[in-house]
């Protein structure tokens, strides 16, 4: 199987379409208060979007971009972008990354040399991992996805096939976040034979219903982790239960808005985020402009958000009953401000658990938020795999 060599690049006309939509969008009126209190307050979305018009340059981030090699293949009929990053070290253990939404591949931009060539990044050498970065089925340049029923599991299918048989790796490592962590776990319960371990930086176990845990399956030193699910739970329903139910509705504003794109996924960003309110502590307004054009000019918004319908509104597809569910060497990475946590106890009856920690800071983009934390992680739980 091929994979053909890809220039990230977005359609000039696009851009320019982008611009003009951004400098004369039609604004709301403000009721009251305008704060978070009510969702995005305009004056701060008006400052962004008129930076992301024109100061924001995509030349900048097309060019960081490419200074990794990129590639794009056909399997089963749905195309797949990803970055490849070959390992400089004595012996490099393959590595897929697997972002999540409202992420893109490319906020895994700080890690991918820190993981591919640690040497030149203050490691060891034989830290070395190829890094395999791809955008999910229907994200980014994945796209466009025109077949429906792409869920967790097929996409940890096409994970695979794209390390095994498009990038000619034996067994892999894999790490993720958000969708990321659901991939991850799944290749951990459906493709242990493939995998040497699978970490995720969110507690998503295959068939483990969440909602039927009360505050006492928490440890005495996890009451936090109780406390933060119940504080985000209002920052992601909206969110769940629009891309659940009806998506395409939502996908007419979006892909005719890009000042709409934006709003539904910054808000994320500031709520899902350990920025003390300010999402800009936490990411740069460039890399939320680029994460916003990377959604609105690929048109990517509507097929992002079925993987919600497709995963949500049916059982998680399991392929056996055995406990652990997750058979490979499993690690967890637990950031603190999160919107999901999960008892350390149940993480170690589910899951082959051989590695876990609390990070002192971060939340649910923490390979974005911290990324020298996520890099440090991957190399200790993956560094007895080796070899």
């Amino acid at each position: 199987m091929n994979a053909e060599p890809f220039d990230v690049a977005l359609d000039p006309t696009v851009l320019g379409d982008l611009q003009a939509r951004l400098r004369n969008t039609r604004w709301p009126d403000v009721i009251g208060e305008d704060s978070w209190d009510y969702g995005v307050p305009q004056a701060w979305l008006r400052d962004m979007a008129t930076y992301w018009a024109e100061e924001w340059r995509w030349q900048d981030a097309a060019q960081a971009m490419n200074t990794y090699r990129h590639y794009r293949a056909s399997i089963d009929d749905i195309p797949i972008h990803f970055l490849h990053a070959p390992g400089t070290g004595p012996d490099p253990i393959p590595l897929v990354l697997t972002h999540g939404w409202p992420w893109t591949f490319w906020d895994y931009k700080d890690v991918i040399g820190p993981l591919s060539d640690p040497a030149a990044h203050g490691g060891n050498s034989e830290d070395a991992f190829h890094v395999v970065v791809p955008s999910l089925p229907g994200f980014g340049f994945s796209t466009p996805l025109t077949r429906a029923g792409v869920d967790v599991g097929k996409v940890a299918e096409l994970w695979v096939r794209l390390m095994r048989e498009v990038c000619g790796y034996g067994r892999f490592a894999a790490h993720g976040g958000d969708w990321g962590a659901l991939v991850t776990a799944h290749l951990a319960h459906a493709h242990a034979d493939d995998l040497l371990g699978a970490q995720l930086a969110l507690a998503m176990i295959p068939g483990v219903d969440r909602s039927a845990l009360g505050p006492d399956d928490y440890g005495e030193d996890e009451t936090w982790m109780a406390q933060r699910n119940v504080e985000a739970l209002q920052t992601i329903t909206s969110h769940v239960s629009v891309h659940t139910t009806d998506p395409q509705t939502l996908a007419y504003a979006t892909m005719d808005s890009p000042v709409g794109t934006a709003a539904w996924l910054w808000e994320r960003r500031r709520n899902w985020s350990d920025c003390d309110g300010d999402v800009e502590n936490a990411f740069s307004r460039e890399h939320l402009c680029t994460t916003a054009a990377l959604y609105w000019c690929t048109g990517a918004f509507t097929s992002a958000m079925r993987l919600y319908f497709e995963h949500f509104n049916k059982p998680w597809p399991l392929v056996h009953d055995r406990v652990p569910v997750m058979e490979a060497p499993t690690s967890l990475v637990v950031f603190p401000k999160d919107v999901v946590h999960l008892p350390r106890s149940v993480l170690a009856k589910y899951t082959n658990l051989q590695h876990y920690q609390v990070m002192p800071r971060g939340g649910h983009f923490g390979a974005a938020e911290e990324p020298a934390l996520i890099v440090a992680q991957i190399r200790e739980f993956f560094r007895p795999y080796r070899g």
